[in-house]
């Protein structure tokens, strides 16, 4: 399961798909709950954006 998650295409689809919905969450869903998954998928999106980086470093070095 590591060995997917940790998949390029995976990490894109994760970074792209809850960054869109992060953008979108606050206008959707009123109120608090709204915030609260906005700010719960930015969390998800930075972790995916950062696996990316760190992978893509690590191929540079």
């Amino acid at each position: 399961m590591k060995a997917l998650l940790s998949s390029r295409p995976v990490l894109w689809f994760l970074f792209l798909f809850n960054a869109v919905v992060a953008a979108a969450a606050p206008f959707v869903v009123d109120g608090a709950q709204g915030i609260a998954t906005g700010v719960g998928m930015g969390v998800v999106s930075l972790g995916a954006a950062s696996a990316l980086m760190r992978r893509r470093n690590a191929n540079a070095a």
